[in-house]
């Protein structure tokens, strides 16, 4: 089967060529809209189709996203695109060849109401800004078009590749005497490359036959964005910066992020049979390959 991965050279698609070289019998094509990668605007629906039809595409796994959450407030109708009509667009395609639509979407689709249990996937969506307004939107224009989909949910995602949290703060902390960090927002850091594994493992053994629908994906366990830090400063052994615990209140932002992000994983463990590692675990491996790779 040939798969199609949109998004390539985000963090998620980085993972997802290192996943796609484990596979036996499918090929992967990796697009994107920057140099290295066969170009493809997802805006643009005859191109999506052109491309499906010239190389005999029957699954898309869309890894592209605006994902800027600040920035999202004030960009306009990009966002919308990007994060609602593209993957429409996908999604119409592939049910015109009968495929396979797997969709990456996240924890903000949620937040505006309190709660403090884990999120199921019929909960309903309360986004407190664009960015998971948009995301939510396209997850509802997806199931519109009746395409074969499964869309993943995800949170606090991070990678080797890319600007992400983990790397954030492993400079902060690196060269900073002090820090601080908000402990008043709890979720589960997510690393792409097990994000792109439980991808690979539904695509590879056709899993997700029968099984269209909205499932989450995060790393085990709880914790804040201040433990998060804490846990990335001891592993980089950056024992000299006094990090601190402090409320979101102290760091203004546009969008209210949730103050209790953690999704709860147990459709996809009992449908698809996924072991899921724990956080701290995958963190240790991540950050051990970016010794590796001099990052």
């Amino acid at each position: 089967m040939n798969i199609l991965v949109t998004g390539a050279n985000g963090q998620l698609g980085n993972e997802m060529q290192l996943v796609a070289k484990n596979s036996k019998k499918d090929k992967y094509i990796f697009t994107d809209v920057c140099e290295g990668y066969e170009y493809l605007d997802i805006t643009d629906i005859d191109a999506i189709r052109k491309k499906v039809h010239e190389c005999d595409i029957k699954c898309i796994i869309n890894c592209a996203a605006w994902t800027n959450v600040d920035k999202a407030e004030t960009a306009g109708d990009i966002v919308e695109t990007l994060n609602a009509t593209a993957p429409e667009n996908l999604a119409r395609v592939m049910k015109e060849v009968d495929g396979e639509l797997v969709h990456i979407s996240t924890d903000y689709v949620f937040g505006g109401d309190p709660y403090n249990i884990p999120c199921k996937e019929d909960q309903k969506g309360t986004p407190t800004g664009v960015y998971g307004l948009t995301k939510l939107h396209g997850e509802q224009k997806i199931a519109a078009t009746g395409v074969n989909y499964i869309i993943l949910r995800t949170a606090w995602l991070y990678s080797e590749y890319g600007h992400n949290f983990v790397k954030t703060m492993l400079n902060l902390t690196a060269t900073k005497p002090t820090l601080k960090v908000v402990f008043d927002q709890c979720g589960t850091p997510t690393y792409a490359g097990d994000l792109a594994a439980a991808i690979f493992d539904i695509i590879e053994n056709h899993k997700y036959k029968n099984h269209t629908g909205i499932y989450h994906f995060s790393n085990e366990g709880v914790c804040s964005w201040y433990d998060f830090t804490i846990k990335i400063a001891r592993l980089a052994r950056h024992n000299y910066c006094d990090i601190q615990p402090c409320h979101s209140n102290e760091f203004p932002s546009p969008v209210t992020r949730p103050a209790y992000s953690v999704l709860d994983k147990t459709k996809i463990k009992e449908t698809f049979g996924i072991k899921i590692p724990y956080w701290v675990d995958s963190l240790e491996t991540c950050m051990k390959n970016m010794d590796a790779l001099k990052i």
